[in-house]
């Protein structure tokens, strides 16, 4: 049964691939369901892989293969907390290692075009410290980084 309210991400031939790679890659992530094309479509024929039910960390999604005529856009990311240094290093090195790209500040992007946030629960909390000099130098020291390293986050926090 499709949830009430759906993250629809639009591809360009790849929902299934990347539903894929989600669903190998996110704890808590699944393929559900593959829908083919009843007929031909503007972007392919009757039999092709049209939409793709997933979850995303526990976020329903539907992939629909749209075709090129929209992109993703940082103005849409999908937000991962993690607990520790090396939860944080295994997703965003799987992402960058599987065609992606990396940005800064806890961001990188897939090889689909999709914005991530692989943002550790210790930056969260240390950017949220009620000492605000301590959550400035946190601040300050996460506009440097690509991916985020806790231990240097956590040295911020202490000055």
């Amino acid at each position: 049964m499709v949830s009430k309210n759906t993250i629809c991400l639009w591809y360009n031939g790849t929902a299934l691939e990347a539903s894929q790679f989600y669903a190998q890659t996110f704890p808590d992530s699944a393929v559900r369901a593959v829908h083919r094309a009843p007929a031909d479509y503007p972007s392919g024929k009757q039999g092709d892989v049209l939409t793709v039910e997933f979850t995303v960390a526990g976020i329903p999604c539907l992939g629909l293969n749209g075709g090129p005529m929209f992109t993703h856009s940082e103005a849409f990311s999908f937000q991962i907390a993690t607990d520790n240094q090396e939860e944080t290093d295994r997703l965003w090195n799987a992402i960058i290692g599987n065609g992606g790209q990396a940005s800064a500040c806890g961001w990188c992007k897939d090889k689909w075009g999709l914005s991530w946030q692989i943002t550790p629960r210790a930056l969260t909390t240390a950017m949220t410290d009620p000492d605000a000099a301590a959550a400035k130098r946190v601040f300050e020291a996460m506009m440097q980084m690509g991916k985020i390293d806790i231990a240097a986050i956590e040295a911020a926090r202490r000055g």
